[in-house]
């Protein structure tokens, strides 16, 4: 029988780790402890192609992610929006079963982190006799704390190689908690799952019926184009939203647990994320051009320009191109409500960084003011943009790094580093990297309006209708 099949769920975003995490670019593609995101980390950590499933603005991230470790999926689903694990999951063991009923599935969060890959390894192993003979396993970790921020499993009679699931909880308060971390007699709920396809699928019409008839009419109603398979947006907007516990596992009585130590977080706050960092000899966790004297417990990071700090005591400390987070990192749970006060505020720091990703690589505004803006640009290797026209500004390209071959109005021609060009409104033009090193060049826009929504596409290799 084949080895399970990883479904990397890559759905939702939020706000715990603002701001580098933004609704656009959230925490699953930050690389936060390594040279890898969490999704990238996730992609190889069972060796075997994944099938991940996200929302339709993260597409090209995680296409690039992937492409970025040489990961070539089985699949990339595209949701039109996100419906919570329960659809996510049921829509990629429909894919499976058409082709591979037989299947297992290991459903992962984009989102965690396990710095134990081999003891996970060694967990699917011992988890995979149990999902064939007939059960959906859980993997639960043993609680080091009466966490208030995760499910709990009550562990039931043993079984082969594990046991028995007595109930789900969800977070509990703090008195249960410390109960439970008393009694011995429950783990945390990981969110990871070991999942036979067909009786994950046969459970699904049991106890959430209909669900699985919604996920096949939007998996009929919807197409594929590049390396995504994208579900119909009527069928699946309709779908109720609901978690995977709350929709099949804390009602079958076919579900078992595997306990397992494997350094697992799934990096809910900067206290969590300071804790499994790497700490200088004062505790603190020190990234990108930061300077510190006198501190000590502290999470001080800066993606831009220089930061100092003297005589501070657990802070977080976070620079980015646009934004600076200053918090005590027993209030870090509060950084959500104040992203939602910003997004109250209409703030387009609460949603989207300075980094703009697209299919063709990224751009980055370094600057803008009335009637300007200045972006870098970066176009991976045989990628182009659209053959497109503004109508009310110009531009101007200096290419920094690469080769570009640029179409402006009916001249096609080549701009090789230190050389440039412009671009004046209402002409026809298109940008492209013929080369095999990525192209990196400066635009200058100017007019007046620079608004990304200034833009007419005449022919799109991707489909899009905007950027």
């Amino acid at each position: 029988m084949s080895d399970p099949i990883p479904l990397i769920l890559s759905g939702d975003a939020d706000s715990q780790l603002w701001p580098l995490s933004r609704d656009l670019i959230p925490k699953q593609f930050l690389k936060l402890t390594g040279e890898c995101s969490p999704l990238q980390e996730a992609a190889v950590r069972l060796g075997h192609p994944p099938v991940v499933v996200c929302n339709a603005e993260h597409r090209f991230i995680v296409a690039e992610q992937l492409r970025e470790i040489g990961v070539e999926p089985l699949a990339v689903v595209v949701e039109p929006v996100g419906r919570g694990t329960a659809p996510a999951a049921a829509v990629a063991a429909l894919m499976l079963a058409g082709h591979a009923p037989d299947a297992l599935m290991l459903l992962m969060p984009s989102d965690h982190m396990i710095s134990d890959a081999a003891a996970f390894r060694c967990a699917v192993e011992t988890a995979t006799p149990l999902a064939r003979s007939g059960y959906m396993v859980a993997f639960g970790i043993a609680p080091t704390g009466p966490n208030t921020d995760y499910g709990y499993i009550r562990i039931g009679k043993p079984l082969p190689n594990g046991h028995a699931v007595d109930h789900f909880i969800e977070k509990p308060g703090l008195a249960a908690a410390m109960d439970y971390l008393a009694s011995g007699e429950y783990c945390w709920n990981s969110g990871i799952f070991l999942l036979p396809v067909a009786l994950f699928l046969t459970e699904l019409e049991t106890h959430a019926p209909g669900m699985a008839g919604a996920c096949r009419d939007a998996m009929a109603d919807g197409r594929s184009d590049q390396t995504f398979v994208r579900l119909g947006d009527h069928a699946f907007t309709g779908i109720k939203r609901q978690s995977i516990d709350t929709a099949v596992m804390e009602h079958s009585d076919k579900v078992a647990v595997v306990q397992v130590d494997m350094g697992w977080s799934d990096i809910g706050s900067w206290s969590k994320l300071w804790r499994k960092s790497p700490h200088d000899t004062d505790g603190n966790v020190v990234l990108g051009d930061t300077l510190t004297r006198g501190s000590s417990g502290c999470y001080l990071r800066s993606d831009r320009q220089l930061l100092t700090a003297i005589g501070l005591k657990d802070l977080v400390v976070v620079v980015t191109d646009d934004a600076v987070l200053v918090a005590d990192k027993a209030h870090d749970h509060e950084v959500t409500a104040l992203v939602d006060g910003m997004k109250r505020q209409a703030r387009p720091e609460a949603s989207q960084g300075a980094r703009g990703w697209r299919p063709w690589g990224w751009f980055q505004t370094i600057e803008e003011g009335e009637r300007f803006k200045v972006k870098q640009i970066h176009v991976e290797p045989g990628a182009k943009l659209s053959l497109q026209k503004h109508w009310h500004r110009s531009e101007h390209w200096v290419v920094v790094k690469g080769t570009a071959l640029v179409t402006r109005g009916d001249a096609t021609f080549v701009l090789r580093e230190n050389e440039s060009t412009f671009i004046p409104a209402t002409t026809l033009h298109r940008l492209e990297n013929p080369g095999k090193v990525p192209l990196l060049l400066i635009e200058v826009q100017s007019g007046e309006y620079v608004g990304e929504d200034d833009i007419v596409r005449m022919d799109d290799l991707y489909g899009r209708a905007a950027e």
